[in-house]
């Protein structure tokens, strides 16, 4: 079955716009990621680099999403599914540029660890990416696919990796004692760790439709949203001032 096109053609053309910019900015964003990551196993300082320059363009990026979302808001004032695409790809292309800041902070880190002679215990952040980097890709997944229960399904692995992190967390301290000489060097790994574990907390996992919920919840997922949309938000679903 076709599904029937939005009154006002443009509309869909300006959803659509916004939607393709979102997927471009999850893919430069996992690229970013990528090479952090990579700088960091293969102690290239190149890569490193490249992937701190990377956020100049990802957070351009996600400043012209919001740009085009308020417009596209202000413009069509949009309803029901029209209304929560529009604000899901704002979200989550804030999400995004946190989670590239969070590459850029491993790169940094990285860098600093790349002067310095290996350390056997990188292999710890091994397994943290592996589970991070899935978590990203199957939240970036439900947004594409619309499915509620894949962005459900996302929320409880957060745990596997906290649990990863503490892990790692309490290995690098035990040779942070037997290697004291070493404490710069172990501190960056869990510090990197600390990023990583962030990283998957800020995926965007789940956009709960409006109907339904109540007036604090919804205010306190529009936190952090351009004033003029929590606004427009507000009237739309006649939330109390």
């Amino acid at each position: 079955m076709i599904a029937p096109r939005h009154i006002l053609g443009t509309f869909d053309e300006a959803l659509a716009s916004l939607r393709d910019n979102v997927l471009m900015m999850a893919s430069l964003t996992e690229r970013s990621l990528d090479r952090a990551y990579k700088g960091l196993m293969e102690r290239d300082d190149d890569l490193c680099a490249n992937a701190i320059a990377d956020d100049e363009e990802i957070d351009q990026l996600e400043k012209q999403i919001d740009k085009d979302g308020v417009d596209i808001l202000l413009r069509f004032q949009p309803v029901a599914s029209d209304l929560r695409r529009g604000v899901a790809a704002m979200k989550l292309s804030s999400n995004l540029e946190r989670m590239a800041d969070q590459g850029t902070n491993i790169a940094r880190r990285a860098r600093k660890l790349n002067q310095h002679p290996p350390l056997p215990e990188v292999e710890l952040i091994v397994p943290m990416y592996a589970e991070a980097m899935s978590m990203f890709k199957d939240s970036v997944d439900a947004y594409v696919r619309e499915d509620v229960q894949l962005g459900r399904d996302v929320v409880p692995r957060d745990e596997k990796l906290d649990e990863l992190n503490r892990v790692t967390s309490r290995r690098l301290i035990e040779r942070m004692a037997q290697e004291p000489d070493q404490l710069r060097g172990y501190l960056n790994l869990m510090f990197i760790a600390r990023h990583l574990e962030r990283r998957a907390r800020t995926a965007p996992a789940e956009e709960r439709p409006a109907r339904g919920r109540s007036a604090l919840a919804l205010r306190r997922d529009c936190a952090g949203l351009h004033p003029v949309i929590v606004v427009l938000l507000g009237n739309l679903l006649h939330l109390p001032g």
